[in-house]
């Protein structure tokens, strides 16, 4: 038996029946055989951790590339000439290799790796390609002008890319929602307020009404245009139609209001206007967050080095540089390809790295993962209430981060899997150091529940779902609402560390709203990765940990649907398109590794992990992995918001894999085949 060094709390018993009869020599065939796939087995995995021990950075963290679609490497391009920034040449030539290498054969630009046209990266792709000196006439523009125009043109781009136009004078800001910066000024109860809205688009509306108040021009000193890609004169244009996922109720009462404030907007009282946005200024420069940027994420801090530019001041105005600072700190750059991240993920992908290396158990992974450990200790937030607080002001600040830095939004995703990771390490060495940061996460996270039972990403009861229809919403992401994925990760860290159904109205409540959530067909929606396996990955995982008997028809049904969707190579994968807002029921893609970890390690947690399908899986792994003991995938499995914009963390591939094969030994190698932890 394999000691199991990491904390695992294992229960219940399952074996094969043997077969009497046999020779002995078939008998002895068959155990040497079954010596050599678990041979086979711990060379993937000590090559996998070898592998992800390479990625350490020299302080024991970790931090891969998260890669976005096209639109944020052209929006950086079109960020610096919007700015009048001298010209790096040799910078904008490895954009635009990177943007020529991510067009897709429709002509047009995707929003993950081979999938459709999109409107507005593609027209955002096109004009940084235009803008860094490609030929309106070279192959590659010309079949993107034609894939652009043949749908309509670039009249169907969305509100962000319009604002982007409208500075630019491509459009004139008649095409865009009026963005009042008296905003600032509302009282909370007033039906729109800023703390009613998700942290991204609250740290992203914020210098944009700033903007928008003073509708500026950018100098483009190159004089370069897009009026191509129009099938009408594009100051023609009018505003919006209605997004797929509005109500016409809604829309047409909040198009209506747009258009009353149209019309008075000019009216307000200047003095009104000046102390709004003085408010807007405050509000940034509070959470300015040095080179790790406003919100930590790449379209606030835009917008914020946009808005000190319409404001008059210069490029060393503090504010001003470090925000601009922080931006290039998201560049990727290469020999040949250079793009812009959305922004960074070190505490991610730390703690699942940690997790991953705790599940190896050998000795090179332990030391590592206790190093990572060490490493996000000291950036728990512990003495700064974030925009959070505006609705839990009693509750104490005890979570991570997803970013380096970004004390105001701490995430709930990250601390409980934070808070796991270290209740294992914990657990396998008996040590109390990290006993008050757990009990830290701990209080955070059960302060944080909304009231349907549901935990959110980063704010609470963030159910005014009504704001989705305001025509600025086209992308349906203006809320922050209790998800099954990280209602699953609290549900799992509370049971780790103890609490049940019986003794905690927070466990209780939050398996409630699992089981109410789980859809007809077995599976459970995930927000922040691809998709329904995902989104069942994490569910079973947390009713497992629950206590949530693996015979109960709601893991059943969920293990049965995972067994269904398994692809005939003996792995899992899901796409983009499983988002779509008439989403009738699962449709198979090319396997992923990550996806098919996910998949693994939900239905062992269920109980499967003897199922034949379990194995196949396995293998699939082993088969596919690389000679320097990784797997490649180029598929986007995560997802920043869904049918807008999507994610591929290169760790994934990297940890995922790892974890899945580490555990079906662990479980394989002990007389029990239950999964005692919470993830």
């Amino acid at each position: 038996m394999i000691e199991i060094t990491v904390g695992f709390v294992i229960a219940g018993a399952s074996h094969f029946n043997s077969f009497k009869g046999m020779s002995s020599q078939m008998h002895s065939v068959s155990k040497l055989t079954g010596i050599e796939n678990e041979a086979a087995l711990e060379a993937s995995i000590a090559s996998a951790t070898s592998a992800l021990l390479d990625y350490r950075r020299p302080d024991g963290h970790w931090v891969f590339e998260l890669e976005a679609d096209s639109t944020i490497p052209a929006e950086y391009v079109l960020l610096r000439h919007y700015l009048g920034e001298p010209v790096d040449a040799a910078l904008q030539a490895k954009i635009a290799n990177y943007l020529r290498r991510v067009q897709g054969a429709h002509g047009g630009w995707p929003l993950v790796h081979d999938g459709d046209f999109d409107m507005s990266a593609s027209v955002k792709a096109y004009f940084a390609l235009k803008m860094i000196g490609d030929s309106a006439d070279a192959p590659h523009m010309a079949r993107a002008r034609e894939a652009i125009r043949s749908r309509g043109g670039a009249i169907h781009s969305n509100v962000f890319t319009r604002f982007m136009l409208a500075m630019f004078g491509v459009l004139t800001w008649r095409s865009v929602p009026v963005l009042p910066v008296e905003i600032m000024l509302l009282p909370m109860w007033s039906p729109f307020h800023i703390n009613k809205i998700s942290y991204w688009a609250r740290t992203t509306i914020v210098p944009l009404m700033v903007l928008a108040a003073l509708k500026p021009r950018a100098k483009n000193v190159s004089g370069i245009g897009i009026d191509e890609l129009f099938l009408q004169e594009p100051h023609s244009i009018g505003m919006t139609a209605k997004a797929p996922h509005q109500s016409w109720g809604w829309f047409l009462l909040f198009r209506g209001l747009d258009s009353v404030l149209r019309v008075i907007e000019p009216l307000f009282p200047k003095k009104l206007r000046a102390r709004a946005i003085d408010s807007a200024i405050a509000f940034i420069e509070e959470r300015l967050n040095g080179e790790d940027g406003l919100g930590a994420i790449y379209p606030p801090m835009a917008n914020a080095v946009m808005m000190y530019e319409v404001l008059g001041k210069p490029a060393d105005y503090p504010p001003r540089a470090v925000t601009r600072r922080a931006l290039d700190r998201l560049l990727v750059i290469g020999q040949h390809e250079a793009y812009c991240q959305p922004c960074m993920s070190p505490v991610w992908d730390t703690t699942l790295a940690c997790h991953a290396l705790i599940e190896a158990g050998s000795e090179q992974a332990l030391p590592a993962a206790k190093q990572g450990l060490d490493w996000l200790l000291p950036r728990q937030v512990l003495d700064l209430k974030g925009d959070w607080a505006v609705k839990r002001p009693e509750v104490r600040p005890g979570g991570w981060a997803f970013q380096y830095n970004n004390a105001y939004y701490p995430d709930l995703d990250d601390t409980a899997v934070v808070v796991m990771a270290m209740d294992r390490a914990r657990r396998a060495s008996r040590s109390q150091e990290y006993d008050v940061a757990i009990a830290r996460g701990r209080e955070w996270i059960e302060g944080m529940q909304s009231r349907d039972g549901g935990w959110a990403a980063f704010d609470v009861n963030n159910l005014e779902y009504y704001l989705n229809n305001i025509p600025f919403s086209d992308h349906g992401a203006m809320l922050d609402p209790p998800t099954e994925d990280v209602t699953a990760r609290c549900c799992s860290m509370l049971a780790q560390l103890g609490a049940t159904a019986q003794n905690s109205e927070a466990l209780a409540a939050a398996v409630a709203y699992l089981r109410r959530t789980q859809l007809a067909e077995g599976s459970w929606y995930g927000r922040w990765g691809l998709n329904y396996i995902y989104g069942t990955w994490s569910v079973l995982c947390a009713l497992n940990a629950a206590g949530v008997d693996h015979e109960d028809p709601v893991i059943r049904k969920a293990a049965n649907w995972l067994l269904s969707i398994q692809n005939e190579d003996g792995g899992w994968g899901e796409d983009a398109t499983s988002y779509r807002l008439d989403y009738k029921g699962f449709e198979g893609a090319p396997t992923t590794a990550s996806q098919t970890a996910w998949a693994l390690l939900g239905l062992m947690a269920a109980g499967e992990v003897g199922h034949p399908a379990v194995a196949r899986g396995v293998e699939y792994l082993k088969s596919t992995q690389t000679e320097k003991g990784l797997w490649d995938e180029q598929r986007f499995t995560a997802t920043g918001f869904p049918r807008v914009f999507y994610l591929r963390y290169h760790g994934y591939s990297k940890f995922f894999p790892l974890w899945a094969l580490a555990r079906y030994r662990n479980l394989r190698n002990t007389n029990s085949r239950m999964v005692g932890v919470g993830m």
